[in-house]
């Protein structure tokens, strides 16, 4: 996933060390755009109209990035694969010079059969799901750990977080939301407690083409880097491939759509653009 992880946790088993990587390495197998061999990268590479086969945890997350793509009107759009690696944020590296957007607005139609386990792409997509693929790799390594009998534990992965049961001192597992470096406004302190939290952050990641920086989070619709202003968005949720999911689709939509999406979906979430906070009805509702 081209990022570290670390675990926290009250008596764990010899083992478990072992166990949560093996959980990250299945994901990686999977879902990577950057391993050749990856399910993911295979499926790339067969004829549009296709069906594939996928193994379990495979259809599990493409069942999820489609229902976010659905709630969030396209904002969050599982078949851009082509895209991110036209602008260089995939596996054949930095792009040279800025795409023609025109060319890659094609029809991107993701199909997926639930009861078969098998998916297919048209002509104009390939598949990206490094958008939420990170967050269900937090949750697939935190339900082993639950299953082995690890109760109490803080996970993160590239700064999705995961929070389960509490610390040795009784406390919740307290951790700070990273804000953008530009932003004056103060961290929140949020307590995980059997709660997961992403943050997307549009100032994390780019490329500079042309004497230009680009973010990596780009408007289905135009086939662009994003431009509304959104530095960074943070979704808790039980899930963290949920909250690691929405994060992404609301970072795209803004901050006004976002947050009544995010109201909507009755999601708790934090907006970001400037030196302005946008917060939904749930995350108000948890301050109280």
């Amino acid at each position: 996933m081209g990022t570290s992880w670390s675990l926290q946790a009250v008596a764990p088993p010899v083992a478990t060390l072992h166990g949560v990587q093996a959980a990250l390495d299945l994901v990686v197998a999977q879902m990577s755009q950057w391993k050749r061999e990856s399910d993911l990268a295979r499926f790339n590479h067969a004829a549009p109209g296709t069906w594939c086969d996928v193994p379990a945890e495979f259809a599990h997350v493409i069942e999820a990035a489609l229902d976010i793509a659905r709630a969030s009107g396209g904002a969050f759009d599982p078949g851009l694969g082509n895209f991110t690696e036209a602008w260089g944020f995939g596996s054949a590296g930095r792009a040279g010079q800025a795409p023609d957007a025109a060319g890659l607005c094609a029809d991107r139609t993701i199909d997926f059969d639930s009861a078969t386990r098998r998916i297919r792409r048209s002509e104009g997509a390939a598949l990206d799901l490094s958008g939420i693929a990170k967050g269900y790799g937090v949750d697939l390594a935190a339900e082993w750990l639950l299953d082995i009998g690890v109760r109490h534990f803080l996970l993160e992965v590239g700064g999705e977080l995961r929070g389960e049961g509490i610390r040795p001192d009784g406390q919740p597992w307290w951790v700070d939301v990273e804000m953008p470096p530009t932003s004056s406004i103060p961290p929140w302190r949020i307590a995980l407690h059997d709660l997961s939290a992403a943050t997307s952050g549009n100032y994390r990641r780019g490329v500079t083409v042309d004497d230009r920086y680009y973010s990596h989070s780009f408007d289905p619709q135009t086939g662009q880097p994003i431009v509304n202003n959104v530095s960074s968005v943070t979704v808790l949720h039980r899930s963290c491939m949920m909250a690691d999911g929405w994060a992404t689709a609301l970072t795209v939509l803004g901050p006004q759509a976002g947050i009544a999406i995010a109201d909507e979906q009755n999601l708790v979430a934090c907006v970001i653009a400037g030196d302005r906070e946008y917060l939904s009805r749930a995350w108000r509702a948890m301050q109280d």
